[in-house]
């Protein structure tokens, strides 16, 4: 009996991957072959995925310590990767910001400024930096988390509602230009999650209630695996389900 596993070979990119989400998925992807590229802004936390990742029999990791808002480094990023390995299977763009809770007319520009740079144009310049590499792989899959604030509209949540809808709208259209291609393009809805940014969002609210970001990076890394055709779809791991 065959002991391959479904993503031997394969690499795969995580960004925000030194907690929450991102650290549940790039772990899982490494569990079943895939060699991560992990990028996040703390190194520490970098450091304990791959502790992690050995300590389960997988790959080591390669940790790529950026700020996710430093294009010039996305741009060499892609480079490297290229130079190196000459394609990219996986990317899942998880990394984003909640910014303020706040009424519109209270938002600091700058704050606002720096929702949109980390949701919606570090996510443009991964798409551009990573694109050509991502169709070199036969069976290419890029995921972006998205958030069911871009289509639930609340008061007070406008920076990170409109960051949200505006990487939607930025994924599906990648998705649409894909379609035919190796390369399927989806969204990930994680829904409430027991993570730091949920508990931000929400401080009063027990966080035991909640799943976990290892339950919900389950539903996320069955979107990576070559197995999953779909394209242009939003997948909402709460409701277990397409929308």
């Amino acid at each position: 009996m065959s002991t391959a596993k479904p993503l031997q070979g394969r690499m795969a990119l995580v960004t925000g991957a030194s907690r929450g989400i991102g650290y549940q998925t790039a772990l899982q992807l490494a569990g079943l072959g895939a060699h991560v590229i992990a990028t996040a802004r703390t190194s520490g936390g970098l450091e304990e995925l791959d502790d992690a990742i050995r300590a389960a029999g997988g790959e080591a990791a390669t940790l790529v310590p950026l700020d996710i808002t430093d294009f010039d480094a996305l741009d060499r990023l892609g480079a490297t990767i290229f130079e190196r390995w000459a394609k990219l299977d996986i990317l899942v763009a998880n990394a984003g910001r909640l910014g303020p809770l706040s009424p519109m007319g209270h938002v600091v520009p700058k704050e606002f400024d720096r929702v949109i740079a980390i949701n919606v144009t570090a996510n443009f310049r991964l798409i551009r930096s990573l694109d050509p590499l991502l169709k070199r792989s036969d069976a290419g899959r890029a995921v972006f988390v998205t958030s069911g604030a871009a289509r639930n509209i609340k008061p007070f949540w406008g920076p990170y509602a409109v960051a949200k809808a505006a990487l939607d709208a930025m994924a599906l259209t990648y998705a649409a230009e894909c379609e035919g291609t190796p390369l399927n393009v989806n969204l990930f809805s994680p829904g409430a999650t027991r993570t730091a940014m949920r508990a931000q969002a929400m401080p009063g609210e027990d966080p035991m209630t909640l799943p976990s970001a290892e339950e919900i990076a389950t539903h996320l890394v069955a979107l990576c695996l070559p197995t999953e055709t779909r394209n242009g779809g939003t997948y909402a791991a709460q409701s277990g389900g397409w929308i």
